[in-house]
C-alpha cells in the first residue's frame, strides 16, 4: 500500500491537470449513510419519496422524509478529512476541479471552490412555479411543504429526483473536465449509477491515469483503474496530502 500511495502521490504531483470524481463513500465517514448496499437507506426508507411524479402527488409524505433525512440528519455532518485533504489539493494548485455525486455541500464547506454538483444541491430549494432559487438555511421546514415567498409556489430541494434529468451545465461541465483531466480521482463511489458512471471511463478513453480509492473493488477497478488504494479516504488522501509537503 505505501508503494501504491506513493506512486499516487507522484502521478497527482507531476500532473497538469488531475480531476477528483467522488460518489456517496467519501461521506460515510462524516455520517451519511450511502443510498444504496447493506447499510443503505434504501432499505430503511422507500425510495418513491425521490420520484419526481410520487412529490407532486404525495407532497406532504414526500416533505416528511425529505426533511428528515436530508436536512434534519444530513445538515448536521461536517466535512472529515477526504474532503479537507482534496480542498488542500486544490489550493496547492494540483486539483483542477471536482465532480460530485453527493448534494451534501461538504467539500465547500471544506474549502472547495470549483465543485460541479453533478446531481444538484441541497443546499438550495427551487421554486417549481416561478424557479426562484432560495437558499435552504433560510427556509423554515417546521410547516409543509415550503412555499416560495415570491409566488406561494412549492419549493423542492435544488438536486434531482428520479424521473428528472442531469442539470444541463453541470453536466457539460464535468464531461468537459473528464475529458481534459491527465489523472482522474474516483473516491468513494461503486460505478452503478448512470450516467455518472460514465465520466471514469471518458477520462480514461481521453489518457488519463485513473486512482482509485474505495473501501472495496468498484465496477472500475478491474477496468481501467491504474492504482487502486483500498481502504477509507480519510486515511489515505491525508497521506497523499503528507506526501506532497
Amino acid at each position: 500500500m505505501e508503494r501504491k500511495i506513493k506512486e499516487a502521490t507522484e502521478l497527482i504531483k507531476n500532473s497538469k491537470h488531475a480531476v477528483a470524481f467522488t460518489g456517496a463513500g467519501i461521506s460515510v465517514e462524516s455520517g451519511i449513510p450511502p443510498f444504496r448496499g447493506n447499510d443503505g437507506l434504501w432499505n430503511k426508507y422507500d425510495p418513491i419519496v425521490l420520484d419526481i411524479n410520487y412529490f407532486h402527488t404525495n407532497t406532504n409524505e414526500a416533505w416528511e422524509v425529505i426533511r428528515e433525512l436530508f436536512y434534519d440528519f444530513f445538515g448536521k455532518a461536517k466535512p472529515n478529512p477526504a474532503h479537507v485533504a482534496l480542498a488542500d489539493l486544490e489550493k496547492k494548485g494540483l486539483l483542477k476541479a471536482i465532480i460530485t455525486q453527493n448534494i451534501d455541500n461538504l467539500h465547500q464547506a471544506a474549502g472547495s471552490k470549483l465543485v460541479y454538483e453533478f446531481h444538484g444541491t441541497a443546499s438550495t430549494m427551487v421554486c417549481t412555479k416561478c424557479k426562484k432559487k432560495h437558499n435552504s438555511s433560510g427556509i423554515d421546514l417546521k410547516i409543509l411543504p415550503p412555499t416560495c415567498n415570491e409566488c406561494t409556489g412549492l419549493l423542492k430541494p435544488d438536486f434531482i429526483f428520479f424521473g428528472e434529468g442531469i442539470p444541463e451545465q453541470a453536466n457539460k461541465l464535468s464531461f468537459k473536465a473528464a475529458e481534459q483531466s491527465d489523472v482522474f480521482i474516483v473516491i468513494g463511489t461503486t460505478g452503478e449509477v448512470m450516467p455518472a458512471s460514465m465520466l471514469p471511463s471518458v477520462a480514461e478513453k481521453s489518457g488519463a491515469k485513473i486512482i482509485e480509492i474505495n473501501t472495496e473493488p468498484s465496477n472500475f477497478t478491474h477496468q481501467i483503474t491504474d492504482i487502486f488504494l483500498e481502504g477509507k479516504a480519510g486515511e489515505i488522501l491525508p497521506r497523499i496530502i503528507s506526501g506532497l509537503l
